[in-house]
């Protein structure tokens, strides 16, 4: 580049230099003249590089593989907990529940006579829907009790929900009257 003479106007950064007559030859600034504007060529592709280097934003690959990879682990951990949670509010209905319906069915076999109990099953009807039951009535035999164990049944209730997933037992014995 040829040195010039004339008046110039030197703008850097946040400063002017103004002034007449002088030379001034340089690679790495911007200049202007009244009549014309000039730029080194290593001072544009030097101004390009660096403004291109601060003015890039966002986030690397790296970044968002990590990023999509942890929010991937804290999504499995909450669905875990939330199955686990389901499962439990299932559990706990269901172990409240089912001792209501076995005294229930205690209830309904105690009005019965002795002699006439027998192992039975069904369901609890629409209100307790996917709850079923069964009653198994069997005779108790023990020399220890002698003569009362002719008299004594063992009676167990089996309350199931969905098929057998829960199960709920509930044993008792009732003593038949003397007479019969």
């Amino acid at each position: 580049m040829k040195p010039e003479t004339g008046n110039w106007k030197l703008e850097t950064g946040n400063w002017k230099l103004e002034t007449g007559n002088w030379k001034l030859e340089t690679r790495d600034l911007r200049f202007e003249t009244r009549n014309s504007k000039v730029e080194s060529r290593k001072s544009k592709l030097q101004n390009q590089v660096s403004s291109f280097k601060f003015q890039v934003s966002g986030f690397t690959l790296l970044e968002v593989m990590v990023a999509v990879s942890i929010i991937s682990f804290v999504l499995v951990a909450v669905y875990k907990m939330h199955a686990q949670t389901v499962a439990m509010t299932i559990a706990s209905r269901f172990y409240t529940t089912a001792p209501l319906l076995a005294q229930s069915k205690i209830a309904e076999l105690e009005i019965k006579s002795a002699d006439d109990l027998t192992s039975d099953s069904g369901d609890f009807g629409d209100d307790f829907a996917g709850y079923s039951w069964s009653a198994s009535v069997e005779d108790v035999e023990s020399e220890f009790l002698g003569s009362v164990a002719e008299r004594l049944k063992r009676i167990d209730i089996n309350v199931n929900f969905n098929e057998g997933e829960f199960v709920y037992t509930f044993r008792t014995y009732r003593l038949a009257d003397e007479k019969g």
